[in-house]
């Protein structure tokens, strides 16, 4: 780990939920990261954020604003869906470095849109899936790497919850909403990894074909269930939505056994289930610190001048898989 006494100062564009009760603390307990700068169009969130973060230097009204503070050297975007590439490619314009949320875009084009920015202004860029740095993800790649499951036939994964707010931007789909985006994401890209750790590379799996299932709610997916079928023969079927129950799992089922993974996407303690034949096996998850590492990660890349631990080409493929699943619910 880099040296505390060089630390990455941040950043930050707007105060949505993830940013002051994940991220933004994240950053505070990492080694190697400084909170220095907030932007947002709202004042009273400003001055929540003074008041919730005293260590905070810099509060901007605007989000160009913050890009112009020449003391900022990476930003965090935590805007809605609609807003990434735009954003992303604004700050690598000022020569900052982007940690944006997920999905990094709504698009495949916009992704490589953001990608060709942040290269011709060497720029890091890295999409924000903070559950690659959870235990509980090391250990599913553990076991697949093991050859406990034998050839991998199956993935069903899924992430989904209620939301009791009508008024929610992940309603309007003017701003990117929808479960798949939101949610589903995830799956998707779960699916990947699995596909790509039994292929022994990065972002070398991409689905043969895909279908989708879905209902649609003023303008947006609601839920949406999809099938992916891989040229191994491998399929996953991967589900999304915010209209019933939470509900966060994974299985991976192959030749010799299968493996349940719980809370798939969270850094709680908990356990993976392993069944082989009758047998079945758990196999302890300690809690895990995944904002903090992912913080971590990405600023020690920067400091280094080296690559995060999620590369672009994984990102680039994401998006790719969910513009052929929005082009499936448009045919139907």
């Amino acid at each position: 780990m880099t040296s505390p006494a060089r630390k990455l100062r941040w950043g930050v564009l707007g105060y949505a939920r993830i940013a002051r009760e994940s991220l933004v603390p994240a950053i505070l307990r990492s080694a190697n990261s400084e909170f220095y700068a907030l932007a947002s169009r709202d004042e009273a969130k400003l001055a929540d954020g003074r008041a919730r973060f005293p260590g905070l230097a810099k509060t901007y009204c605007g989000y160009g604003e913050l890009l112009r503070d020449p003391a900022v050297e990476a930003v965090y975007i935590p805007l809605p869906n609609a807003q990434h590439c735009e954003w992303t490619i604004r700050a690598a314009e000022h020569g900052k470095h982007v940690l944006c949320e997920k999905p990094l875009a709504l698009t495949a084009a916009e992704v490589r849109d953001m990608i060709a920015a942040c290269t011709a202004h060497g720029v890091t860029l890295m999409e924000a899936f903070m559950y690659r740095y959870s235990t509980r993800t090391r250990q599913v790649i553990e076991v697949l790497r093991s050859g406990a499951l034998g050839e991998i036939k199956f993935i069903n994964a899924s992430f989904r919850f209620l939301l009791g707010n009508p008024a929610s931007i992940k309603f309007r789909p003017e701003l990117g909403g929808g479960s798949l985006y939101d949610v589903g994401c995830y799956p998707v890209n779960f699916a990947g990894l699995v596909a790509d750790t039994i292929a022994g590379g990065t972002a070398v799996a991409h689905p043969a074909s895909v279908s989708a299932e879905f209902v649609r709610t003023g303008g947006v997916d609601e839920i949406c269930s999809a099938l992916l079928k891989y040229h191994s023969g491998l399929i996953a079927a991967l589900h999304c939505g915010f209209n019933a129950h939470k509900r966060v799992a994974a299985e991976i089922i192959g030749t010799r056994g299968g493996l349940d993974v719980p809370d798939t996407f969270f850094g709680n303690a908990g356990a993976l289930v392993l069944t082989q034949d009758d047998v079945r096996r758990e196999i302890a998850v300690p809690e895990s610190d995944r904002y903090r590492l992912e913080v971590e990660d990405f600023a020690e890349a920067v400091l280094q001048r080296r690559a995060p631990q999620l590369g672009l080409e994984e990102s680039l493929r994401n998006a790719g898989v969910i513009d052929q699943l929005y082009a499936a619910m448009a045919a139907k």
